[in-house]
């Protein structure tokens, strides 16, 4: 990786992708982790992103489902499990 490809993925990491934009990139690293070509230490670095990718994905969507509350017919609310 050159050191603007790395200077651009650490202001990419600085910005707060939605889910739908990670999971493109976490198909982006299948593709690539896939290429016969691709070198082991690349496939260890892709494998390391694509983990930390889906830890925020795992976060957001928790933060989501702890948002989400369901009305009762008696107009209570309780949080979504």
């Amino acid at each position: 990786m050159t050191d603007l490809n790395k200077t651009e993925a650490a202001a990419s990491a600085d910005q707060k992708k939605t889910v739908e934009e990670n999971f493109a990139l976490l198909d982006e690293i299948v593709r690539s982790l896939e290429d016969p070509s691709v070198s082991l230490e690349e496939c260890f670095r892709l494998y390391q992103e694509g983990m930390n990718i889906l830890k925020d994905v795992h976060g957001t969507i928790d933060t989501y489902e702890k948002k989400i509350q369901i009305l009762r017919e008696n107009g209570e609310t309780e949080d979504f499990r």
